[in-house]
C-alpha cells in the first residue's frame, strides 16, 4: 500500500490562496515537511507539489496533461481559449514549433534593436518617470513591430493597457477582472481583423513575423488555424513580452538595492546573464503552474489518480533551500556553476523549452533584461527618489508599490 498524501484540513482554501499568494504552497510544504500535500481550491481536490524531483514528474507528458487544467478565469483573461498552453501531445508539439521558429538568434537580435530604439525615444527624458509604465510602452511598440502587427501612434496607450490588463487581472476580483475580460475581447478582435486582412492579401507583414507565420500556419492535420485561435496565439507573443515589464522593474530595483553586486557587474566580475537569472530566481513572477493527471500512476510511493488537478510551486522551488544555498540572499554568482537543470530553476515554467511547456520566450526575456542592465549601468544616469519600494507576496503579479519612480533620467555623454 502506498504512502498517504498529507492533507490540509478544511472544506476549501481558495481564500487562503488569495491571502498568501506566492507563499501558499511553500508555507504548507514547510509545515507538512513534505514536497507534496493535498488541498481543496475552488471546491476541487488539488495536489500541490514543489522541488526539483516534483518538477521533473510534473513536466512528464506521459503523466500530466494541460487540457482543462487552467482555471476558466485565466483563459478568459491571461491565456485565451485554445492557445498553446492548453494543448497536449502532437498538437502541442506542432503548435510549440510554430512559436520556437521565431526564437532564432537573428530574430531575437532584431527585437533587441527595436527595444533599444524605443528606450532611446522616451519622450520624458530628464523628467520624473514611472518605470513600469514606460517599460510597457517600450516593449509594446517594439514587439508589435517585431511581430508584424501595425500599431498606430494614437493606439499605443489603449493597446498597451489591454496587454497590462491581460496579465494583471486573472487573479483579481470584481471590476479589475471584468476589465481584463473586456480587454481580452477587444484585443482578440483587433488581431482577428488583421488575420483576415493577411489572408486576403490586404495586409502584407514580413514573412518572418508572428502575424504572418501564425496566419498561414497549418495544424498537424494540414488545416489553417481558425482566425480566433491565430488571434490568441499572436497575443501570446505580445502579452508575455509586455509582461517582461515586471522583470524590468525588478532588474532596475536590484541594481538600486544591491549596489555592491551592481559594481561587480560593471567590473565584469558578474555577467549580465548571471544577474538576470538571479533576478528571475529571487523576485516573484508567477506563483504556480497547473496540470491534470493524465493517467493513474505512482511517484515516490504516492498514488496519483487520473484527472486530479495538480499545482507546481514555481516560486517556492526557486527558493528551495535543498536546491539553493541561502535562497533568500540575492547572489548572482550562484549561476556561475549552475547545472542548468530544467527542473530546479523554473521562474517561467520548467521542462524542455523547445518541445515542453516551458515558456517559449524565455530567451527573449533574458536578452531584453540583459539589455536593460546595459542601459541602466552604462547609458543612463538617473536618481531613485525616496518612495515605497516594498512589494507584496499576495498581489499577483507582485510589483514594487511605487512602480519605481526615476528622476533626472538622462543619457550619458
Amino acid at each position: 500500500m502506498g504512502k498517504v498524501i498529507p492533507k490540509q484540513e478544511g472544506l476549501d482554501h481558495s481564500v487562503d490562496f488569495l491571502r498568501e499568494g506566492y507563499l501558499f504552497v511553500a508555507n504548507r510544504r514547510k509545515s507538512f515537511q513534505s514536497n507534496i500535500f493535498e488541498s481543496r481550491l475552488l471546491g476541487e481536490r488539488v495536489i500541490c507539489l514543489g522541488g526539483e524531483e516534483a518538477a521533473e514528474v510534473f513536466y512528464d507528458a506521459d503523466k500530466f496533461r494541460r487540457q482543462d487544467a487552467a482555471p476558466k478565469r485565466l483563459l478568459k483573461t491571461l491565456f485565451g481559449e485554445d492557445g498553446v498552453q492548453t494543448l497536449d501531445g502532437a498538437a502541442h508539439t506542432h503548435r510549440k514549433h510554430m512559436f520556437m521558429s521565431l526564437m532564432t538568434k537573428e530574430n531575437i537580435d532584431r527585437l533587441l534593436r527595436l527595444t533599444y530604439r524605443e528606450w532611446n525615444q522616451i519622450e520624458r527624458m530628464g523628467e520624473e518617470i514611472v518605470l513600469y509604465d514606460i517599460a510597457q510602452e517600450v516593449l509594446m511598440k517594439a514587439v508589435c513591430e517585431w511581430s508584424g502587427v501595425p500599431l498606430a501612434k494614437e493606439e499605443v496607450g489603449k493597446r498597451t493597457e489591454e496587454m497590462r490588463l491581460l496579465f494583471e487581472s486573472g487573479t483579481s476580483l470584481g471590476p479589475t477582472y471584468l476589465q481584463g475580460r473586456k480587454a481580452r475581447s477587444s484585443a482578440e478582435a483587433w488581431i482577428r481583423q488583421m488575420v483576415k486582412e493577411v489572408r486576403s492579401n490586404r495586409l502584407l507583414p514580413n514573412e518572418h513575423t508572428a502575424l504572418y507565420e501564425f496566419s498561414w500556419h497549418r495544424d498537424e492535420s494540414g488545416e489553417l488555424l481558425p482566425e480566433d485561435v491565430v488571434a490568441v496565439e499572436v497575443l501570446n507573443i505580445l502579452r508575455p513580452t509586455v509582461a517582461i515589464s515586471v522583470y524590468v522593474l525588478f532588474t532596475v530595483l536590484a541594481l538600486h538595492q544591491f549596489p555592491d553586486v551592481k559594481e561587480q557587474v560593471e567590473r565584469g566580475e558578474v555577467s549580465k546573464t548571471e544577474f538576470v537569472q538571479e533576478v528571475r530566481r529571487f523576485y516573484p513572477f508567477f506563483p504556480v503552474a497547473a496540470a491534470r493527471v493524465k493517467t493513474d500512476f505512482e511517484w515516490d510511493g504516492y498514488a496519483f489518480s487520473e484527472g486530479t488537478l495538480t499545482l507546481l510551486d514555481l516560486y517556492g522551488t526557486n527558493h528551495d533551500s535543498s536546491i539553493w544555498t541561502e535562497p533568500d540572499r540575492f547572489d548572482p554568482s550562484r549561476f556561475k556553476d549552475w547545472n542548468e537543470s530544467p527542473f530546479n530553476f523554473i521562474p517561467q515554467g520548467g521542462g524542455d523549452v523547445d518541445f515542453g511547456h516551458r515558456c517559449a520566450g524565455e530567451h527573449v526575456t533574458i536578452a531584453i533584461l540583459a539589455q536593460v542592465i546595459e542601459l541602466f549601468t552604462k547609458e543612463y544616469a538617473y536618481t531613485v527618489p525616496p518612495q515605497d519600494l516594498s512589494y507584496s507576496f499576495v498581489d499577483m503579479p507582485s510589483l514594487p508599490k511605487s512602480k519605481l519612480r526615476l528622476t533626472h533620467l538622462t543619457r550619458n555623454q
